[in-house]
């Protein structure tokens, strides 16, 4: 569906140029200013995208109660779990890649020099936060105020999460040592690991009436 449509990631996509629009626009400090405060941003910006993504990513299903339909296929519910899981984890990742330049660009910031490093440490977070929304956006669906609480539910949960990722991309930015920020990076793995167990085995309560 996605492929034919593009909703998910085009909404992304222009929710993510905007944001970084309003930043470049309202930015009015010096570079060295900008720079310490840039991953900060870049993350913010992200999880905004998140909490979209997420939400288009089920309300897919909830039309015409499609969601029923989908939990009463003859397969563990768990793997409807991953395959969210890896779906949404494609959908922010394809974002993050695209508006990545442009959001180093339109700040006047240089692009880090550690790309690839900073990129794989990306895509273990995108892991780490899709398996909470996909979680969240779970317990959530079947609500009709299911706009207003995923956004209120999941922000607290990924706020540590986000913290932990600005850490992890300041530290590359200013290319500190791995020493120095490998906790940040136990902590997100350890994000991967509980989540993604807890959504495979709860799934399935998750999802009953």
């Amino acid at each position: 569906m996605e492929l034919r449509s593009k909703q998910i990631i085009l909404s992304m996509l222009f929710f993510g140029l905007a944001i970084i629009l309003i930043f470049a626009f309202s930015s009015n400090v010096a570079k060295v200013i900008l720079s310490n405060y840039a991953p900060g941003m870049f993350w913010l910006m992200n999880l905004f995208i998140v909490v979209l993504g997420a939400h288009r990513s089920f309300a897919y299903e909830k039309e015409f109660d499609a969601f029923s339909i989908l939990i009463s296929s003859p397969v563990d519910r768990g793997i409807i779990f991953i395959a969210k899981w890896i779906s949404g984890f494609l959908f922010i990742t394809i974002t993050q890649l695209v508006i990545f330049i442009p959001f180093f660009k339109l700040l006047l910031l240089d692009i880090p020099l550690e790309t690839f490093l900073f990129i794989s440490t990306a895509l273990l977070i995108n892991l780490a936060i899709m398996a909470v929304a996909n979680l969240v956006s779970g317990i959530v669906i079947r609500s009709n105020f299911s706009e207003i609480l995923l956004p209120l539910l999941l922000f607290p949960l990924l706020s540590p999460l986000i913290i932990a990722a600005t850490k992890i991309s300041k530290s590359i930015i200013n290319l500190e040592s791995f020493a120095i920020w490998n906790v940040w990076v136990l902590i997100v793995a350890s994000v991967v690991v509980i989540f993604g167990l807890a959504g495979y085995a709860l799934f399935d309560h998750i999802v009953e009436e």
